[in-house]
């Protein structure tokens, strides 16, 4: 088959490159206990949009640094607790529109699709970094140098909060919730998983944030890692702070919190993907130690997988069995 990155065998055993903060634990068992303060609570407002059989609603709930974060929420009408998913979207976009969500809704699941803050979506994002932050989320918080500025740190902790809204809500069955998305919305999955130990099931496709050295050892620092090309150029040219900038990037880099991953988990890789390396995927699945797949698609790159959609549904429907 044509290769891109390395040989399928190759990738089954690659165990990353980006360093990993020896304090990665600690700083996100201290992470998910700050947000886990934030408690539950939302608010929940009807949408224009409505159809029969379903409620459609615009979900509201108070995130990290007193954000306010954005979900679009819908539920089947039905008298019984019902299983959930969690929707991530991909980099820098937002939620997809109520109707797009609906297939879910019509197998009988409830619907949260987050809108990452600071993204195309309605949620905010407060800032408070020195530094760039003319685009690059990334990079966002590097100048700080303190992982807890990083704002994928904030997004992650969105996603886990999320998930724990979703499962506090009586209408939900909190045993059968599972999380989804391609691309950055992949990498939300991960990141959802790995800080939502309850959570059932995860679905990334193509997911980013993974092994940013490798990304940038490759020269596919480009499209979606943009970012860190641009960042060494302009503030560190001749890479006397690289050791430093890759570690503070391990801190969101979902290889190095696969292993707190509990869920069962369902992937999809595209061999020919130079947007989001197969092999930087890997370096997270590798690390997983929970019940996993992962379906290849050798031809084919950051792009729509044929099946990939109508398999990770068949995948989530797997929770009513368990």
């Amino acid at each position: 088959m044509p290769i891109l990155d390395m040989p399928l065998r190759d990738l089954h055993t690659y165990a990353g490159r980006n360093p990993r903060p020896a304090d990665i634990d600690a700083f996100w068992d201290a992470s998910v206990a700050e947000m886990e303060q934030l408690g539950t609570a939302c608010e929940l407002i009807p949408a224009k949009f409505q159809v029969p059989g379903a409620e459609c609603f615009h979900l509201y709930f108070t995130g990290m640094g007193d954000a306010r974060i954005h979900a679009k929420f819908l539920r089947p009408i039905s008298a019984a607790p019902v299983p959930a998913v969690c929707m991530f979207h991909g980099y820098p976009g937002a939620s997809h529109e109520f109707s797009a969500l609906l297939s879910y809704v019509q197998a009988g699941f409830a619907v949260a699709a987050l809108d990452c803050r600071g993204q195309a979506g309605l949620s905010e994002d407060k800032g408070g970094v020195k530094g760039n932050t003319q685009c690059g989320h990334i990079i966002r918080g590097l100048d700080e140098n303190d992982p807890a500025k990083l704002l994928y740190r904030q997004i992650f902790l969105d996603t886990a909060q999320l998930a724990r809204i979703v499962m506090a809500m009586p209408e939900v069955d909190e045993r059968r919730v599972g999380a989804l998305g391609n691309s950055q919305g992949g990498a939300l999955t991960l990141a959802c998983a790995a800080l939502t130990p309850t959570l059932n099931r995860a679905a990334p496709t193509y997911p980013f944030l993974c092994d940013y050295k490798r990304v940038w050892e490759m020269d596919l620092a480009t499209d979606a890692y943009q970012e860190l090309r641009d960042y060494f150029r302009r503030f560190d040219p001749l890479h006397e702070r690289e050791d430093e900038i890759f570690t503070l990037l391990g801190y969101i880099d979902n290889q190095h919190i696969a292993h707190r991953i509990r869920a069962k988990v369902l992937m999809f890789t595209g061999l020919m993907d130079s947007i989001c390396p197969p092999s930087t995927q890997f370096a997270a699945y590798n690390k997983m130690t929970c019940e996993k797949n992962v379906v290849i698609y050798p031809d084919f790159g950051h792009e729509l997988l044929p099946c990939a959609g109508d398999k990770a549904m068949q995948f989530m429907l797997g929770m009513l069995k368990d």
